[in-house]
């Protein structure tokens, strides 16, 4: 089972600019079954209120192992994730969970980039187009690929594992990752080059 590697290929402390890029990145594949989803990290009361209001069909969810691990009850269902209007607004009760997370997932491409752009603030968070497809490129011996395919753009954040925040944001292309001949790359490099960017760091799995 093949397996993406990602790159970074576009860096900003303008989200509006980071976003633009994004959605230049993602117009080089075909977009026929193409998903979008969003995903943001709350760390006080008032943000989570904030974005629960915003994004009332938000799921919110804890992401603590230990945790999970000390009761696998989950008596407060945030382990398995809780829908916004489901969500208690109880400062009490949100103080003792925070940090929560705040996700939609595979929505329709351009419903709700914007709209979380916008809402994202200093929070690390993060947008990622899923299920698109790469096109053939037999002049550069590249392979259309699909399973792979995808385009992430992180707030306030470098790594695709959102552990390394940061004050900018970072435009990321995903392809597949095959024996590291520097075939990945090269097709990184590619899908970069058509919207007039190049890869500026290692790459990420």
């Amino acid at each position: 089972m093949s397996s993406p590697i990602a790159y970074p290929v576009f860096r900003t402390t303008d989200p509006v600019r980071a976003l633009c890029v994004a959605r230049q990145l993602v117009g080089v594949g075909d977009l026929q079954y193409a998903e979008v989803s969003v995903d943001v990290e709350l760390c006080t009361v008032p943000e989570v209120l904030r974005i629960r209001e915003a994004l009332p069909d938000a799921w919110f969810r804890k992401e603590d192992a230990a945790g999970w691990a000390l009761d696998l009850t989950d008596p407060t269902g945030l382990y398995g994730g809780v829908h916004a209007p489901e969500l208690s607004s109880d400062p009490d009760f949100l103080s003792s969970h925070v940090p929560l997370w705040a996700s939609m997932e595979y929505r329709r491409v351009d419903s709700i980039e914007e709209e979380f752009a916008a809402l994202v603030g200093s929070n690390v968070g993060e947008i990622w187009w899923s299920s698109l497809i790469w096109p053939d490129v037999p002049d550069c011996d590249i392979r259309g690929e699909a399973d792979n395919a995808r385009v992430s753009l992180l707030f306030n954040c470098r790594t695709i594992g959102l552990d390394e925040r940061s004050d900018d944001h970072t435009v990321l292309v995903h392809v597949r990752r095959r024996n590291r001949d520097g075939s990945e790359e090269r097709h990184a490099s590619w899908l970069a080059e058509q919207i007039g960017q190049s890869v500026i760091g290692p790459p990420q799995e």
